[in-house]
């Protein structure tokens, strides 16, 4: 594994915690701390059933470390985009369900690493923004794919158009995030969340994961093809026969309104 002080990983029972840990620089994103995340996200604790990403102090993550930004030909630029690319593919299509604990910052790369996660619960003093194209840059951690199908392309083309900031309300009624809890509480809701996924049939779980984002790309003739072998796969697990055995048997609690 690559070594990296800005990261931390401790285990909760069965979520494994990932913790950025520059608080002095806002948890900004440099190379070191990006070749961590895929590192950490690759070889996760075997007992780890699904895990929370944090950042220590007031912001979760304030993006690129500007302070790292060389100039680069086109090939050198190609190639470092394609290694956050990488990393957050380990985080997005990893072993285990992400849940994101946002708070302050979520900004730049900060969003993108935000938006690979599976779920995001933010905190009422979250705000998000996109500041890349004010700046004269672009997005090259894979927001392009991935935050439109969270805001959509038109929210997206605003905020790095115009600067536009969203605030942690505006940015839950737009889609930024699953759950918004009062200020300090992010962190807490999300590993319970955590915790919660993490008894869930691993292979449901997996194809959540892997298998739902692909289906909704699809046409719908392939994706129905590719939800029936997925269904096919889940339900002949001997977990998934011993769940459904013990519903029809009464012992599983059965779902209510909460």
């Amino acid at each position: 594994m690559t070594a990296c002080t800005d990261l931390e990983l401790t285990m909760h029972g069965a979520v494994a915690v990932v913790r950025l840990t520059r608080a002095a620089k806002r948890n900004a994103l440099n190379d070191g701390l990006i070749l961590a995340l895929k590192d950490t996200f690759s070889s996760l604790p075997p007992e780890a059933r699904a895990a929370v990403i944090d950042g220590d102090g007031a912001h979760f993550c304030a993006g690129l470390d500007l302070s790292e930004l060389k100039e680069r030909d086109a090939g050198q630029g190609l190639y470092h985009s394609r290694m956050w690319h990488n990393a957050l593919e380990a985080v997005q299509h990893g072993p285990v369900p992400v849940v994101a604990a946002l708070h302050g910052a979520v900004v730049g790369g900060g969003l993108e690493l935000a938006s690979a996660c599976h779920i995001r619960v933010a905190d009422a003093s979250t705000f998000y923004a996109l500041p890349e194209g004010t700046r004269g840059i672009f997005v090259g951690g894979g927001g392009s794919v991935r935050i439109p199908k969270l805001i959509g392309v038109a929210r997206m083309t605003d905020m790095m158009l115009t600067g536009r900031v969203y605030n942690a309300e505006d940015g839950d009624r737009v889609g930024f995030a699953q759950y918004l809890v009062p200020q300090g509480e992010a962190f807490a809701k999300a590993l319970e969340l955590a915790t919660r996924i993490a008894t869930n049939a691993p292979l449901t779980n997996y194809a959540l994961m892997h298998a739902l984002p692909r289906i909704a790309e699809q046409p719908a003739d392939q994706g129905f093809f590719t939800e029936a072998l997925m269904a096919a796969i889940a339900q002949s697990a001997p977990e998934a026969k011993e769940r459904v055995k013990a519903f029809l048997d009464g012992k599983a609690a059965k779902v209510q309104q909460s």
